[in-house]
């Protein structure tokens, strides 16, 4: 379904498990980065009121995502702890066409979400199949399904407003190949994308 071209490495998980303490901090921000996204999309483009429904939506879930994670950190008797600099989503950034008309910069907006939320998903079904913590198994899968839906909703918005100007399928299928060749430097950190 996600159309990723190269799965994460199943070792990542046993980083991820020497310093929960940072997968979480890092997977809370990510939530907060991806409702300030959302929020970015309906500001930027408000004269589609179904987008704009659906990212006010999908910010306050992203929100409660947040809050999700923060629970799970005082849960566990740690602290959410300062902001992480996230480079892959940072090289993602680089690749979205900026300085172009209202609808290429839609469709890439849109791309880049997506492409933010097939990989986060991906790396969430790994650790709710591999992670030996029962709890955060669970918790990983239920949000695993949840960004299988952003994925999908963000995909969707893209086809529907961008078809009309180019061919978001090829267009997407640029960035899984852009993705691909990024994320071999990454999967070696205790981060979400890392």
């Amino acid at each position: 379904m996600l159309g990723l071209k190269l799965e994460t490495d199943p070792r990542w998980v046993n980083i991820v498990e020497k310093n929960i303490e940072e997968i979480l901090t890092d997977h809370a921000y990510c939530e907060q980065k991806a409702a300030t996204n959302a929020i970015t999309i309906l500001i930027g483009f408000p004269y589609h009121t179904d987008l704009v429904d659906e990212m006010l939506k999908l910010s306050k879930e992203e929100l409660t995502h947040f809050e999700m994670v923060h629970q799970k950190i005082k849960d566990r008797g740690l602290k959410l702890g300062f902001e992480r600099k996230d480079e892959y989503v940072g090289e993602l950034y680089k690749f979205m066409r900026k300085g172009h008309k209202q609808e290429i910069v839609l469709i890439d907006r849109l791309l880049f979400a997506a492409m933010i939320e097939a990989r986060s998903c991906e790396r969430f079904k790994l650790l709710s199949e591999q992670i030996n913590d029962a709890d955060l198994k669970e918790f990983y899968r239920e949000l695993m399904i949840s960004e299988a839906g952003h994925y999908t909703t963000f995909i969707g918005f893209a086809r529907k407003y961008g078809s009309h100007v180019e061919d978001v399928d090829a267009r997407w299928q640029q960035w899984l190949d852009f993705e691909a060749n990024l994320i071999k430097n990454y999967g070696n950190t205790h981060t979400v994308h890392g």
